[in-house]
């Protein structure tokens, strides 16, 4: 057996419970998102409120929450993902609950989901990632992309979950129930399992391992032309994707496609995704990792091909939908991956920190801009030109920034350093 094998085995039979203990963490940055459409209909019945006054509390949420990314990346390089994640998921569930109480006022929904991005700040992927590469090295794509793959597991049960509750006890109920059933569960599996590296020596009071140690400071990041590549790359892919995904079953049903036939072929990205971090997961452990992201931000433009070139064929919406699945999720996995190799541990979570503000950012504004285009001319062929556009840019991008320089261990700010107890 290699070393790069051997080492990939000692990694996973020590922490092969940790990639999954992050994945239910980072599922729960997800609550509100993923369970939000069966809600729809009960909140448009009962308080007479259009789409996009409803889907507008979680643009709200994603402004505020990616805007205090590096904050919030700042606090896990200081006090340790542990501490973090476990308040968050306390947090993420009181404030999705809160939803429950919304009483008909646009303003009053408005001011629910910025308490909610508040919630969502102790859960990002910046605080499961950040506990994961403490532990993992040879083996980080691989454990980086279950750990990631929460977000697949969202899109798969929140929306039955959702569904259940509504059905069972109305929705206001169901907020509620929703997130006790998911968030306490959860809690008491991170209570149990969830400690990075940093956690432990913290708690031991021993020196940070080198590992945790190495890498460049948030200041010398910001001076980086790496930084600035990688943060456009993170935006440009989560505008497009996200804003095709999300609106790729109006896509389909504006061609001719009934609306339960376009729901299925949708659901294929949701499949594809899960495939797509797994399998990138592994070729960023055994290839260049920034030649595997530039392949995953090109292979989109096949997809807005067959879309425009006949939208109305069915094989060529299945296509597309499965290549739209394979890159959805995998740029998330890659982009944390070439953070900690650029970047290393030092200031990850204030470094990560920005590219998942950028990711949110996308997320926010990618849809929408997709609905503004289709208002403006009429169907979504303009959208698609730009998405092939910017996704072209991101792969230039990821590409141009050949391998990783070798990081130094650096020597820790005397307020930061933790003493060793064998040191008298």
């Amino acid at each position: 057996m290699s070393g790069a094998l051997r080492g990939a085995a000692a990694e996973w039979r020590g922490f092969w419970f940790l990639p999954l203990a992050g994945a239910l963490g980072y599922a729960t940055s997800v609550l509100h998102v993923y369970s939000l459409g069966p809600f729809v209909g009960p909140l448009t019945e009962e308080f007479g409120w259009t789409r996009a006054q409803i889907y507008s509390g979680l643009t709200i949420a994603s402004i505020i929450s990616g805007l205090l990314c590096i904050p919030m990346g700042v606090l896990v390089d200081r006090i340790g993902p542990r501490r973090v994640g476990l308040v968050g998921v306390v947090l993420m569930g009181l404030t999705v609950s809160c939803l429950g109480t919304a009483t008909g006022s646009q303003m009053n929904w408005l001011l629910l989901w910025a308490v909610v991005a508040i919630g969502t700040l102790g859960v990002q992927a910046t605080v499961w990632t950040s506990a994961v590469a403490s532990r993992f090295e040879t083996s980080r794509g691989l454990a980086f992309a279950i750990t990631l793959s929460g977000g697949a597991l969202a899109a798969a049960v929140f929306p039955s979950f959702a569904t259940w509750g509504i059905t069972e006890f109305g929705w206001r109920k169901a907020y509620m129930l929703m997130a006790a059933l998911w968030a306490t569960p959860v809690l008491l599996l991170l209570l149990g399992v969830f400690r990075g590296a940093q956690d432990q020596m913290r708690r031991e009071k021993q020196p940070m391992p080198a590992r945790v140690l190495t890498g460049i400071t948030f200041a010398e990041g910001l001076r980086s032309s790496v930084f600035y590549r990688l943060l456009l790359a993170s935006g440009f892919f989560s505008f497009t994707t996200i804003g095709v995904s999300a609106n790729f079953v109006p896509m389909l049903t504006d061609k001719g496609t009934a609306l339960a036939t376009a729901a299925q072929v949708a659901g294929i990205i949701g499949i594809f995704s899960v495939i797509g971090r797994l399998g990138a997961g592994v070729l960023i452990d055994r290839y260049p990792a920034q030649k595997v992201g530039a392949i995953i931000f090109l292979i989109p433009l096949v997809a807005c091909l067959l879309l425009l070139n006949d939208g109305a064929s069915r094989a060529n919406q299945m296509v597309a939908a499965a290549i739209f699945g394979l890159t959805l999720g995998a740029e998330v996995d890659v982009i944390a991956y070439l953070a900690t190799r650029f970047f290393g541990l030092r200031a990850f979570g204030a470094l990560y920190g920005a590219m998942v503000m950028a990711l949110s950012l996308g997320t926010a504004f990618g849809p929408l801009a997709a609905g503004m285009l289709f208002d403006r001319y009429g169907g979504y062929e303009p959208f698609l030109y730009l998405t092939m556009a910017m996704m072209s840019t991101a792969a230039v991008s990821v590409f141009s920034l050949g391998r990783p320089r070798a990081l130094e261990s650096a020597t820790p700010p005397p307020e930061a350093a933790i003493p060793d107890p064998a040191v008298p």
